[in-house]
């Protein structure tokens, strides 16, 4: 998927999460282990690696705990 479509996608479950109690990080981390595939979860940690920014901190706290 296009790096711009993963941001997108991953902003949007952080901002649920966000507004959520609770440790919206680690509710991001469960939600992409149960409903993301692997390549996609790879995808988005090769994304944090290289630099990529525009994710919301919950995201890039979530991909840490993955």
């Amino acid at each position: 998927m296009s790096p711009e479509k993963m941001v997108m996608m991953a902003n949007q479950i952080a901002s649920f999460f966000d507004s959520q109690p609770g440790d919206a990080a680690d509710k991001v981390a469960d939600h992409l282990r149960d409903f993301w595939e692997p390549r996609m979860r790879t995808q988005l940690l090769q994304y944090i690696e290289a630099g990529g920014g525009g994710l919301k901190p919950s995201v890039e706290e979530a991909a840490r705990r993955l």
